[in-house]
């Protein structure tokens, strides 16, 4: 008879080859299973289809306030504006909001100032020393809309205009999210803001100049930067910039160097598209445009002069007796108005280097924001000298914090000497019904 000693280890020596014998038919079985059903790759990150962002849309500008909205053809009825002016003008009221204001901040030979603080700037709406709400020191991801000329005239330079929006795309912080747009006569949304660095390349990639030499029409540039900022850019915070890639040359606007074709002439074709709107839509939203000329740069555009005009509209009569093409003041125009930076790609070894350029300028820049104060009924006075072209005055007549209309910004930097800030020299005050 067994002992019970004896009986414990046969039992536990039994119980171990049970499980070692188990342990051996389960690595056989993940062996096999890994063999057998191979691991899935992850899946590749899908590039969404193209999306035509002028699909249906019609311009209606308001007849009490001139401000213009784009609105979409298959709406109801009862979201477009049908009131007379007469019917307006009495429901007008002003809407109050933060007024945002992104500034780069470098020393005379262009290297970033970092480290600044909220403390260090001052801000004045026209001329009334304003109190700083907001300050951010390039802490928040910035939105960057990568827009890229596609129509006809830029087809020998649109590789390199590629290769150099990929560099941009690789210089840019971690988590900046980037948007892709192209455009000929229509515009294209290739890819809406995204950090996905694959994605973006991707979309870059997809733009092609010879699928679009069928959209005939002509170069659409200031409706395809409207439509960035119109679409793309409302709710986001932080840093916001648009980088242009173009030879300049617009077909859309009829622009010419005549200041007056900037604005809507009343009367005359009043619901279409202006070069004041564009700028307008980019003011509001806090939108700066780098902008990137494939054309050559005329002589007299130093960057001394652009610096010295700073101030003041770069279109005026005069302007003709400087060889500069139409087509690139207003470029330059735009740029002035944003509180961006105009480049000439032809000026350095390749675009790549230009567009790393930009990318840090983006990434050293400080917002600022203020809260104009509004008045409780903006007086007949300001309402009918609120002037939409800062072309002639961009101001309006009473300089009233938060009145309708255009006003002057300053920003100051009182103890940094020998440093130059870039901003926007103005903002709008827009009207509401």
């Amino acid at each position: 008879m067994r002992s019970s000693a004896g009986w414990r280890l046969a039992s536990s020596s039994s119980g171990r080859a049970a499980s070692v014998a188990a342990g051996v038919v389960l690595v056989v079985a993940l062996c096999v299973s890994v063999f057998a059903y191979p691991q899935r790759k992850p899946k590749k990150a899908k590039l969404p289809a193209p999306q035509l962002l002028d699909r249906g849309i019609a311009w209606k500008r308001d007849a009490a306030t001139g401000e213009l909205a784009a609105i979409h053809k298959n709406l109801p009825p009862a979201t477009e504006t049908n009131q007379s002016s007469a019917d307006a003008l009495p429901s007008i009221r002003v809407v109050a909001k933060m007024v945002a204001i992104t500034c780069a901040v470098s020393t005379r030979d262009g290297t970033a100032v970092p480290g600044l603080t909220r403390a260090d700037f001052r801000i004045f709406d026209n001329g009334v020393e304003q109190p700083i709400s907001y300050f951010d020191g390039a802490v928040q991801p910035a939105s960057v809309a990568l827009i890229i000329d596609a129509s006809p005239s830029v087809l020998r330079d649109t590789d390199a205009m590629k290769r150099a929006a990929s560099a941009l795309v690789d210089a840019l912080a971690p988590l900046d999210q980037a948007a892709v747009i192209d455009f000929s006569a229509h515009t294209y949304l290739q890819l809406p803001f995204s950090d996905v660095r694959e994605l973006i390349r991707r979309a870059v990639d997809r733009v092609d100049v010879r699928q679009l030499l069928n959209d005939t029409g002509g170069s659409n540039i200031y409706e395809a930067v409207y439509l960035a900022a119109h679409d793309l850019f409302p709710g986001r915070k932080g840093r916001k910039a648009i980088v242009l890639l173009t030879d300049g040359q617009d077909s859309g606007l009829g622009l010419t160097l005549d200041p007056r074709s900037e604005s809507p002439h009343p009367g005359i074709a009043s619901d279409r598209l202006t070069f004041e709107d564009v700028v307008q839509s980019l003011v509001e939203n806090d939108i700066q445009v780098f902008a990137a000329s494939t054309e050559n740069r005329p002589k007299v555009m130093t960057a001394a002069w652009l610096a010295a005009h700073a101030d003041s509209t770069l279109v005026t009569p005069s302007a003709r007796d400087l060889a500069i093409p139409p087509y690139t003041l207003y470029l330059a125009e735009l740029v002035r108005r944003s509180g961006g930076q105009l480049f000439f790609l032809r000026e350095t070894p390749t675009m790549a280097d230009t567009f790393r350029e930009i990318a840090r300028e983006i990434r050293a820049e400080y917002t600022l924001g203020f809260y104009p104060a509004v008045p409780s009924s903006p007086p007949a006075a300001a309402l009918a000298s609120a002037d939409r072209s800062p072309a002639t005055s961009p101001t309006i007549t009473t300089g009233a914090p938060g009145a309708p209309g255009w006003h002057e910004l300053r920003v100051e930097l009182p103890g940094q000497s020998g440093t130059r800030i870039t901003y926007r020299t103005s903002y709008f005050v827009p009207f509401a019904n």
